[in-house]
């Protein structure tokens, strides 16, 4: 059972919750790839990095991350 204070979203297509004010930095710290060179697309539309800890997390939000890999 979810907590009722939470927030459910959707990350790659996995559910996840958040408490209330979080945003895509605060999710990206909790899932350890606050330091790590990623894409974030937020309900479609994709972000720069500066606008992570401005963007906020909201009911039914559909996130993409994928992270940056150089290599050849």
């Amino acid at each position: 059972m979810s907590d009722p204070a939470s927030i459910p979203f959707t990350v790659n297509g996995s559910p996840k919750s958040a408490p209330p004010g979080g945003t895509i930095l605060t999710l990206l710290e909790s899932l350890g790839l606050a330091e790590v060179p990623v894409l974030v697309e937020h309900n479609k539309t994709a972000l720069f990095p500066r606008e992570f800890p401005s963007t906020p997390l909201a009911a039914g939000d559909e996130i993409e991350i994928i992270r940056i890999v150089a290599g050849g």
